[in-house]
Formats: C-alpha cells, sequence, structure tokens
C-alpha cells in the first residue's frame, strides 16, 4: 500500500497499540525553546537531526581529550511519579552527570536525555524536560537532543525512567586526579549538599515508610516544607564556583559524593599509600539526615556509606591553597568547610 493510501478499514494503527506519534511531535516542539535557552559557543541545539555536530575549537580548547559520563535519577522517581513532582528531577538527571565530569577536571559541553514511559504525558515529559534545560544552563552545557520512548506494556501508566548522558573536555595533561602531587597533610574541602541528592532513596523510601508519614505530610526536619517538596531538593551543581578553580591548578583532586557516600567515593581521586582522614565534628550533620538516621535506626558506617552526609562534592588542595580555594568558594555562594586531610594509609 502506497503512503497516499488511505488504511484499511479497522486496520489497527500505531495508537491502538498504545504509542501516540502526535503526542510525541508535540512533546518535541515544547522542547524546541528548553533546548535552544542551552545553547553555548561550539554548539546549536537543533532537534530533529540524527546527531548533533560540537566545535570544541569554538569552545576555547587547543589539544583537549574528550571526557564523557552517564547516570540516572534511581528511585528518587518513584516520589516524583507518586506526588507529581516532576519539575526538579530533570536538574537531578544533568546533575549527576556534570559533576561527575567536573570530578575530572572536564567542562561541561554537551548533555542528552533518555525519558521513556509506558504512555506518553505531555505535561509531566515538558516538565522533566525544563528541569533537563534548567541543569544544563546551571552546568554551562548545552542540551543538543535526546529520545523519548513511548513502550506500553514496558511501564504501567504514568511511570516513567530517565538516562542522561553527558560529555565534557579537558586539556590534555590537565585532567584530575593529579596523584603524584598529593601528600599527606593535604586538605580537603567540602561543599555543601542540598540534601540526599539523587542517591540511597530506595532506603530514604523505606524509612519514610516506617515513619507512617504520607508526602504531603509537614517533613519533621523542615520548616514550612511537605514531605515531598523537602526529599526532592534537586541535586547541587558544583561547575560554575569550581572549574575556574580547577583551571587555574588549585585543585588536585576531586570526588562527586554520590553512591557509596563518604567511605566509597573519595578513594577513587586519592593517590595510592594515601586515605582520606575525616574530621566528622567539622560540619553540622543536615537535619535531613538525621532524621533518616534516627527513624531509621541507621549506624554511622551504613549513613556514611549510602548517603553524602551534607558533603556533596569534596576537593583536594595543598595547605597553602586552602585558604584562597575557600574564600573563592565561599564569595561564589557555596557552603564550604575543610572537613578533613589526607593522611599515609
Amino acid at each position: 500500500m502506497s503512503d497516499t493510501q488511505k488504511p484499511l478499514e479497522n486496520g489497527l494503527t500505531y495508537a491502538d497499540a498504545g504509542v501516540d506519534i502526535d503526542a510525541g511531535e508535540l512533546l518535541v516542539e515544547h522542547i524546541k525553546p528548553l533546548a535552544k535557552s542551552t545553547a553555548r559557543p561550539g554548539s546549536e541545539p537543533s532537534l530533529g537531526g540524527f546527531g548533533a555536530l560540537f566545535d570544541l575549537k569554538a569552545a576555547g580548547f587547543e589539544d583537549p581529550l574528550i571526557v564523557t559520563t552517564t547516570d540516572g535519577v534511581g528511585t528518587k522517581l518513584k516520589i516524583a511519579i507518586e506526588t507529581g513532582r516532576h519539575d526538579g528531577v530533570g536538574v537531578d538527571l544533568v546533575a549527576m552527570c556534570v559533576n561527575d565530569l567536573l570530578a575530572q577536571g572536564a567542562e561541561p559541553l554537551l548533555f542528552l536525555d533518555y525519558y521513556a514511559t509506558g504512555r506518553l504525558e505531555i505535561d509531566a515529559a515538558r516538565r522533566v524536560v525544563a528541569g533537563i534545560a534548567e541543569g544544563c544552563r546551571q552546568a554551562g552545557c548545552a542540551l543538543v537532543g535526546g529520545e523519548t520512548a513511548e513502550m506500553p506494556g514496558m511501564y504501567t501508566d504514568g511511570d516513567y525512567d530517565l538516562a542522561g548522558f553527558s560529555l565534557g573536555a579537558v586539556e590534555r595533561g590537565h585532567a584530575l586526579p593529579y596523584l603524584d602531587r598529593q601528600a599527606a597533610g593535604d586538605i580537603i574541602i567540602g561543599l555543601a549538599s542540598t540534601g540526599p541528592h539523587s542517591n540511597g532513596y530506595s532506603l530514604v523510601r523505606k524509612v519514610v515508610e516506617k515513619s507512617g508519614l504520607a508526602w504531603g505530610d509537614d517533613a519533621p526536619f523542615a520548616k514550612d516544607r511537605s514531605l515531598a517538596q523537602a526529599l526532592m531538593e534537586p541535586t547541587r551543581i558544583y561547575v560554575k564556583p569550581v572549574l575556574p578553580l580547577m583551571k587555574a591548578g588549585l585543585i588536585k583532586g576531586a570526588a562527586h559524593i554520590t553512591g557509596g557516600g563518604l567511605i566509597e567515593n573519595p578513594p577513587r581521586c586519592i593517590a595510592e599509600g594515601l586515605q582520606a582522614s575525616f574530621d566528622w565534628d567539622a560540619w553540622p550533620m543536615p537535619a535531613v539526615f538525621q532524621w533518616l538516621a534516627e527513624t531509621g535506626g541507621i549506624s554511622d558506617h551504613e549513613m556514611r556509606r549510602t548517603f553524602n552526609c551534607g558533603v556533596g562534592f569534596m576537593l583536594i588542595v595543598s595547605p597553602e591553597n586552602a585558604e584562597p580555594v575557600l574564600a573563592a568558594l565561599l564569595n561564589a555562594g557555596e557552603v564550604a568547610f575543610v572537613c578533613g586531610q589526607l593522611e599515609a594509609a
């Protein structure tokens, strides 16, 4: 049958199978201005093609190494779906990827997303992508494309999943960590998190279940906020305050404190023969983590290997650079503090 012929009477369509092509096309129209708002030197986001081009030279690089990351939001999405709070999870998605790039000393350049659902709900999807665009603006990277997959039978109505993919670059010889420059006595600087970020939410949800609270109830640890509002606070993106310090050569190593918390992530940026020695009293445990620990009966060790416990990102600096780095971070509006040092393993 040619494309110009009418469908057979009572013939099946893709919509009959649960996939609405028209809804997908309408979502793309909503996304186009959001993507355009993230344009940066080297990229001109233009949705609809088969791929996206990026001009590294136009972005100011001379001899770059490409760095790539991918991540998701995890079961934090369950809270978003159950409460209809879709606006911040897009920021989470970007943050989980670009903060990983930053830990390598790389500047985030591009971002792509994958949105999968059983039945496309345009408003929910638009709000998610608006959050992705906001995260890209915070990180200074361009939203250049993505994929929306409507898969009836794979997901129940209302459910969706997200994956993010980011690409960054760093000049050759400047990728972190500088393992050969690290020494015992180097200072660890912590940057405050906004809460659990996007990690440990299976345990968070278990604690909420144990507490007997509903998502709309007042959060015991946050004034004038519901439990859902407080726990859905988006992940902080650290690129703009930290990247200049890395380009200035002031940072020896960095870690994004994600799954594995403050136990498993720091060793990823520390030289063999050295280890992180945290002063656990150097910063106050944020109220959300106190509530989770007390309500769930969670041990200190379990908290520290599951959650960021208030430190969303950490930097390793020489003792002589600790004061200027702290000053720069505070001037940029970050909550930053010395939280430990390197010592011989």
